[in-house]
């Protein structure tokens, strides 16, 4: 069998596997990468010295862009991207990690293992193959027949699987060393138990530093510094950037709505007349998700979709077809395919409300004209007086790294990935074409993420330590309010104090406590305390309580013992993954990773300039 894998090599095609190292030719002779000196010599990281070239980056990027594209029915925004970009990198690093660690442990892989592997345990895609299934159920000898078939060694698939396995196989032996002394033992697992469902109800006085804003301005340099010394991993921040936007909307006119109606009452009575539902929205519905798959939408309760829609939905009949029905993102023809209750099962097509073929071309010569302007310039000014000559309004927007941009009250795909994409302030993007406008963004300025300075962080820092001395000030008040409070009563303290008695609702140590917050030193208290008991003075990072015990319910020991051996098996898969997670992560923190993504994007930048 596993010559027959080595045999069928040069019969590779992607089946269900991603082919990450090829297309070096088509990438270097089709000018995609633009004109920059980038060829398969040139290296995106070193880890530990082991370098990963570029274009094996860059194609794994590009394999994993488009599953994307196909599973989304679309091509990706530039901040999509950007997260595979990512995501692709950091799976090359950790393959070089890992790799690594297979050497020092001495972790190989035999041919009998693969043999086996292939036969007994199918990879995850082959499980949900329907092409293995038999009533709804993995079919491991429909599995095994395909292996033995000649469709499996002409199509390459077995030598697929033989590079499956040879690089999960010392992946998987790894990961059991790590996590082989994993085990949650009866008195772990009662302890996460009681953790999730002993109960606490209390009454409490609380302390908050209500006068920060004075107290900051008590707060001297040293201070500031002290502060920062021991707490600076604590303000590394994702990198910011401030833009200026300008748009151009794609508004559809009232004949532009009236048209999209006349469609949807076209495409409706064409049901009627006998043609399928599901055939409709297969060709026809401008939601390309649902639209794939005749239209379903699944099955639910009400209040899953937007109000119009939903009013619609619940008065129809199973089997009934609804008239056109408008929404905020257009026209639908609704199906009930079944009701049971509340719950509905359906299917929708929708037709998009969008700008007719005149107004259309009235946007398109502005956003042309925008370009023209001010599209990729690198003289801030004339962004300026393009907005100016147009008069479009300009708006200045503040964006994180890795987050979307939000722009006149939704997203802007792309410009969140433009602006950390090695732009340099005052540069101007090319235009960005989406569905509710076109619209061009200037960036104004960029702050790196990653360790900050304290003159970055001053503001932040600042607030931090008067939080802390406005606390400090309050604690003797708390420890008289305590002392009171366990001679008398904690509402008469708490009188005597000026002050008012909050009662909580029954909590977890894990929950939320309205009030008091949630994983902190408070709640905890709350479990330590007996019933009746008065605490002393107890201080969280943003607030001093006194709390009395009024009640505590104990967890259930009877049904923790009929639920154990599940909670175990849980606990058990969970402590794995952490291990696992954990190792992963100590490696990468311990390696030496040189990222050089940033120079050749903007060498990349340089040279298409």
């Amino acid at each position: 069998m596993l010559q027959s894998m080595r045999s069928a090599a040069k019969y590779i095609w992607i089946f269900i596997f991603v082919a990450f190292v090829g297309g070096f030719l088509l990438a270097e002779t089709s000018g995609l990468l633009g004109r920059a000196p980038v060829t398969t010599s040139t290296i995106v990281a070193s880890v530990n010295g082991e370098d990963i070239p570029y274009m094996v980056w860059a194609n794994s990027s590009a394999a994993l862009a488009q599953q994307q594209e196909q599973q989304l029915g679309r091509g990706l925004t530039m901040d999509e991207r950007a997260e595979v970009d990512q995501q692709a990198f950091d799976q090359l690093v950790n393959d070089v990690l890992l790799r690594q660690e297979y050497e020092k442990r001495g972790i190989r892989v035999t041919d009998e293992e693969v043999i086996e592997t292939a036969k007994y345990a199918p990879p995850p895609q082959f499980r949900q193959s329907p092409d293995f299934l038999t009533d709804g159920q993995f079919d491991m000898a429909k599995y095994r027949r395909f292996l033995a078939s000649p469709a499996a060694r002409q199509q390459g698939i077995l030598a697929q699987l033989e590079q499956y396995y040879r690089s999960e196989i010392p992946k998987e032996k790894l990961f059991s060393q790590v996590a082989a002394d994993a085990y949650v033992s009866d008195a772990r697992l009662w302890q996460m138990y009681q953790d999730r469902t002993d109960s606490a109800q209390v009454s409490f006085v609380s302390w908050v530093p209500s006068d920060v804003d004075e107290v900051a301005k008590t707060v001297t340099e040293t201070e500031l510094q002290q502060f920062f010394a021991g707490h600076a991993k604590e303000f590394e921040r994702s990198g910011r950037a401030v833009l200026s936007l300008v748009s151009i909307p794609r508004l559809p006119t009232a004949a532009d709505s009236a048209a999209a109606l006349a469609r949807a009452q076209g495409l409706r009575d064409e049901i009627v007349k006998g043609a399928k539902f599901d055939d409709v929205a297969r060709r026809a519905s401008d939601d390309t998700v649902s639209g794939a798959l005749g239209g379903d939408l699944g099955k639910g309760a009400k209040g899953r979709f937007v109000a119009e829609f939903d009013d619609a939905a619940y008065k129809l009949a199973p089997g009934q077809l609804s008239a056109p029905v408008r929404t905020s993102f257009g026209w639908h023809l609704i199906k009930v395919d079944s009701r049971k209750g509340d719950t509905l099962s359906l299917r929708h097509i929708l037709v998009k409300i969008s700008q007719g073929d005149s107004s259309a071309v009235r946007t398109d010569r502005q956003a042309d004209e925008l370009a023209r302007m001010a599209a990729g310039a690198l003289e801030a000014q004339k962004f300026d007086s393009a907005a100016k000559q147009m008069g479009l309004l300009v708006t200045q927007i503040e964006v994180i790294e890795g987050q979307q941009a939000r722009y006149l009250g939704g997203l802007a795909p792309s410009v969140s990935a433009w602006a950390f994409g090695g732009s340099q302030p005052g540069e101007s993007s090319d235009l960005f074409d989406e569905e509710r406008m076109y619209y061009l963004a200037r960036l104004d300025s960029l702050q790196p993420g990653g360790e900050q300075t304290l003159d970055a962080v001053k503001d932040e820092v600042r607030q931090r330590v008067a939080v802390r001395k406005s606390l400090d000030a309050k604690v003797d008040a708390a420890k008289q309010a305590a002392t009171a409070a366990a001679t008398t009563s904690l509402e008469a303290a708490a009188a005597a104090a000026g002050r008012s008695v909050q009662k909580s609702e029954l909590f977890t140590r894990v929950g939320f406590v309205m009030g008091m917050g949630q994983l902190n030193e408070a709640v905890g208290a709350a479990f330590a305390l007996p019933v009746g008991g008065i605490s002393a003075p107890v201080r969280t990072e943003n607030a001093i309580f006194v709390m009395r015990v009024d009640k505590r319910v104990p967890a259930d020991k009877a049904k923790f013992e009929a639920e154990k051996a599940t909670q175990r098996q849980q606990a058990m898969g969970a402590l794995r993954e952490a291990r696992v997670q954990a190792f992963v992560g100590a490696l990468r923190k311990d390696a030496k990773i040189d990222d050089r993504r940033k120079k050749i994007q903007a060498s990349l930048r340089r040279q298409a300039s």
